[in-house]
């Protein structure tokens, strides 16, 4: 008996295409573009007073940039001009008697990474724990291949500039480190002095403080001509 329902197969429909929704990409850093420079411009200067206040008021930065935006904006000039992070050099950026000066292992990492040479390596002279001992860093040209050699620093060398004579020193217990340390900054002196801006590192300021005598009234003259080259060495030496 014919059924007189019939039952039809549901029509094959097309399946919408399943989407997925869109995530916002993150916030990328682009490795290629400069730190703020702090006085290019007025609109850079305002830019950089913001991120300076918001830096001034955390607590990993150290004692002499906390709360001092003057100090951060100058860090920020200097992370501007070796093209590291203001962050970095805040870290890095020691203040001893007044003086700026590099840590030496952030001298010796800013060499290493600016691709312009190989990396610092040392090599050793005289007998370990002699007056002879010491080293001298070295480095090759990128582009040219020629072998950039520095200044030989030996024990000998840092007794007798009284580095290694006054108490606490760093000398009397690791010279092996110091010796590095003080070849890596002359070197750099020498073949990359950009990358210092011509600043001491902070051994170096803490070994000429320390060894240095104290200069008093009675060596200046009695009286100072003004204008004078001794009026100005008075001024410089605070003792006018």
């Amino acid at each position: 008996m014919p059924n007189d329902t019939e039952v039809h197969a549901p029509a094959a429909t097309s399946a919408a295409p399943q989407t997925t929704p869109e995530v916002a990409p993150l916030a990328t850093v682009d490795v290629n573009s400069a730190p703020v420079a702090a006085f290019s411009s007025e609109s850079d200067f305002k830019l950089a007073l913001r991120v300076a206040n918001a830096l001034s008021n955390s607590t990993l930065v150290p004692a002499a940039y906390r709360g001092n935006i003057p100090n951060i904006l100058i860090a920020m000039e200097i992370a501007n001009r070796v093209g590291a992070s203001v962050f970095a050099v805040m870290q890095n950026l020691d203040i001893i008697h007044g003086t700026p000066s590099w840590r030496a292992k952030f001298l010796i990492a800013t060499v290493n990474a600016c691709g312009r040479f190989t990396p610092l390596r040392f090599r050793w002279v005289g007998t370990e724990g002699s007056e002879s001992w010491g080293c001298r860093a070295y480095a090759h040209d990128s582009k040219t291949g020629e072998e950039c050699i520095g200044p030989c620093v030996t024990i000998e060398m840092a007794r007798k500039e009284g580095w290694a004579t006054k108490n606490g020193s760093k000398w009397l217990t690791m010279p092996e480190l110091m010796l590095m340390y003080r070849s890596a900054a002359f070197w750099t002196r020498v073949y990359a002095p950009e990358l210092s801006l011509g600043m001491s590192t902070s051994d170096e300021v803490e070994d000429i403080r320390g060894g240095a005598l104290p200069v008093s009234v009675q060596q200046l003259p009695a009286t100072l001509t003004p204008g004078s080259t001794k009026e100005l060495e008075a001024e410089l030496l605070g003792a006018k």
